[in-house]
């Protein structure tokens, strides 16, 4: 059996996916290039072969760190047994949380080039889809922790148009297609909490 890459391993590597993700959000997926992410790096073009001999290695790397990064986050969010509060205040922490990502400059250009990846690529649209999944897991264990009379069928619906809104108004409140405002914040507020339960509030 082989062993495991060294700790000086792992931070070259880390390193290498951090300049692919600089490229990424600057230059868009259709740069992200071996040579653009060695050249990133201020590395020689062979070094980072040994890590990622190609590309789509290189790919499956970068959507798995972003993806794997945001899963724990929302993972944190939405377990209500470890957060042992009650439903409002729940609620509260998702919304604030999720909301707050959208103010993130760099993560709303990771995801939207990681969709638009997602488009072209096979390899790339498994592992969104695969997040997805996970995320939309997430949030309906949370609406049946909070409301066990909530069928799981309906949970899981209830979670996939959540996270549709939520994703969709990313785009919207980070000004990429359009600018947010605080009635409608409010609404969509309203809207999300409603499909998860705590009625639309305020």
């Amino acid at each position: 059996m082989s062993a495991g890459p060294t700790p000086k391993g792992q931070q070259r590597r880390a390193a290498l996916l951090d300049a692919a993700e600089r490229v990424l959000t600057s230059h868009g997926g259709s740069e992200l290039t071996l040579r653009a992410v060695a050249e990133e790096a201020g590395v020689r073009l062979g070094h980072l072969q040994y890590y990622f001999p190609a590309r789509a290695a290189l790919l499956s790397a970068l959507l798995d760190r972003i993806l794997t990064t945001s899963l724990e986050r929302v993972t944190g969010l939405t377990d209500a047994r470890t957060n042992d509060v009650g439903l409002d205040d729940g609620l509260d922490a998702l919304l604030d949380g999720v909301l707050s990502d959208h103010d993130d400059p760099r993560l709303v250009r990771l995801f939207t080039e990681a969709w638009a990846l997602a488009a072209h690529d096979e390899e790339a649209a498994a592992a969104v889809r695969a997040f997805y999944d996970r995320y939309v897991a997430h949030v309906a264990s949370f609406v049946r922790d909070h409301a066990p009379e909530v069928s799981a069928a309906d949970a899981r619906d209830r979670a996939e148009v959540f996270v549709m809104l939520m994703e969709g108004s990313a785009l919207f409140r980070s000004g990429i297609t359009g600018h947010r405002s605080p009635t409608a914040d409010a609404r969509l507020r309203g809207a999300a909490r409603a499909l998860l339960g705590g009625g639309a509030g305020t």
